[in-house]
């Protein structure tokens, strides 16, 4: 299997290749040259894997359509060792849990950092050390967080032969449980680098470094953001994994709903769909920020600078540059590079927005690929979280309330609408307080993690002074 650039570069990279390189010398993303297809037999024989095997059993035959660069002895053991019930809590690792009317939740934050974020990172922690040590060589990793990035990539990487990792956030935007668990950790190889800005000016800096090609050849430097395709490629799984558990035949379609606010999520349902998952729908729920839902509504993409973007109670989503969505376009529009480009380069510099609505492809988004959006805000994310406790005795994030929110208004007769959780409620626990008037539960390994030492240094946005902190902690 070869990889390709959204923006045309079609220089031969295997999986291998991509995985430590992240964006393509173009500036686009890298996406499989074509999707591979999965019929109605593979399904039934993957449904056994997951529910007579394993999630890692499956995960091992979704992955191995795509990565043929790895032995696949070495593959399974990898996907063996990530998958476990002692880092997820559950041999299930992504349970189902009914909440009404045809509405299922898909458990994603078992993991060691409480987010669905740990379910590709964890992967690409073994994977990077895997291919490092196959190759003798070092990666340092830059990455950009809006809240559950971070920690999960920091989580996943630490003490690992032969990886740094520089993480940049948006200094004061994130919750202070958040900002614990990543700040606290004191491990050599980890460095935190709080951005005095919003997400999209980390973003914008992870870009324009990985665009200087002599300083990311120089040092190296990778991405654990989901414009790494491992990392989206290993949040495709889940998808499969929700459906067996939602479904008792091959045929049955299922829809999802996605909280999002970069895209990578909710992308990687697209690769499912792609595939030949039977997904009715993919919705994407957003917040105040709620640059993807007017693209669907309207075909208007509209980014937004750091002042206009809303400081929400579901931070991980305060996001007005949807890095993914480039992905999506790029097959939206037949997969026309040049065009794809066009639209994200001088298109979105010049105006900082594009407008498909009068395109016929643009009618394909909802038609064709399955998308559809809604909206949340601060009351609608407080009103859904007490209904979720008291009909249902479930409490849920702000994040998984934006999505539980938008999913009602998407529900189709018999057709069963999976939520994906983000995140559990502890890492935002002052937006529960207020909604509840009680405490979400705290696992023990977290109590008094605020008031552990803190090693962060704040930084402006500027790409050049974040280049010069790695040089000198790479030297």
């Amino acid at each position: 299997m070869n990889y390709l650039s959204t923006r045309g570069d079609h220089t031969p990279r295997r999986f291998c290749d991509i995985l430590l390189e992240g964006l393509a010398p173009d500036g686009g993303l890298y996406l499989p040259e074509r999707y591979p297809q999965v019929d109605a037999a593979t399904l039934a024989r993957w449904r056994k894997v997951y529910h007579e095997q394993s999630y890692a059993d499956l995960a091992f035959e979704v992955l191995s359509l795509y990565i043929d660069d790895i032995p696949a002895a070495d593959l399974r053991a990898i996907c063996q060792k990530t998958y476990t019930a002692e880092v997820f809590g559950t041999g299930e690792i992504v349970p189902l849990r009914h909440v009404e009317n045809g509405l299922w939740l898909e458990a994603l934050s078992n993991g060691p950092t409480l987010a669905f974020k740990d379910m590709a990172m964890q992967l690409l922690g073994h994977l990077f050390e895997y291919e490092l040590g196959r190759r003798g060589e070092q990666l340092n990793i830059l990455g950009a967080t809006s809240g559950d990035t971070g920690s999960a990539a920091e989580y996943a990487m630490r003490g690992k032969a032969g990886v740094r990792v520089f993480m940049t956030s948006p200094h004061g935007r994130m919750s202070p449980f958040q900002q614990a668990q990543m700040f606290s950790l004191q491990d050599a190889n980890i460095h935190n680098i709080a951005i005095e800005g919003v997400f999209d000016d980390c973003q914008d800096i992870v870009k324009a470094v990985s665009n200087d090609l002599e300083f990311k050849r120089k040092y190296k430097i990778g991405t654990v953001n989901s414009i790494n395709w491992a990392r989206l490629l290993a949040q495709v799984v889940y998808y499969f994994a929700g459906y067996f558990q939602a479904t008792t035949k091959d045929d049955q379609q299922v829809s999802f709903t996605v909280p999002s606010g970069n895209f990578g999520n909710v992308c990687a349902g697209h690769v499912a769909r792609m595939m030949g998952l039977p997904i009715a729908q993919l919705v994407v729920a957003t917040n105040e920020n709620d640059v993807l839902d007017e693209f669907f509504r309207t075909g208007v993409y509209r980014v937004r600078g750091s002042a206009d973007t809303h400081e929400t109670s579901s931070p991980s989503m305060d996001i007005s540059k949807a890095s993914n969505f480039e992905r999506f376009v790029f097959d939206l529009l037949g997969r026309d590079a040049g065009r794809t480009a066009d639209l994200f380069g001088p298109q979105l510099a010049k105006h900082g927005r594009f407008d498909l609505s009068a395109d016929p492809l643009f009618a394909q988004a909802a038609g064709r690929y399955g998308f559809v959006s809604g909206k949340s805000t601060h009351a609608d994310r407080l009103a859904t979280i007490r209904d979720c406790w008291s009909r249902h005795g479930l409490m849920i994030d702000t994040h998984t309330a934006d999505g539980v929110k938008v999913a009602r208004e998407h529900l189709q007769a018999g057709v069963p609408m999976v939520v994906l959780e983000t995140a559990l409620p502890i890492k935002f626990a002052g937006t529960i307080v207020e909604a509840l008037g009680r405490e979400p539960e705290r696992p023990a390994k977290f109590v008094g993690i605020e008031d552990l030492p803190k090693r962060v240094l704040v930084m402006p946005a500027q790409a050049d002074q974040v280049k010069a902190y790695i040089a000198q902690h790479c030297a």
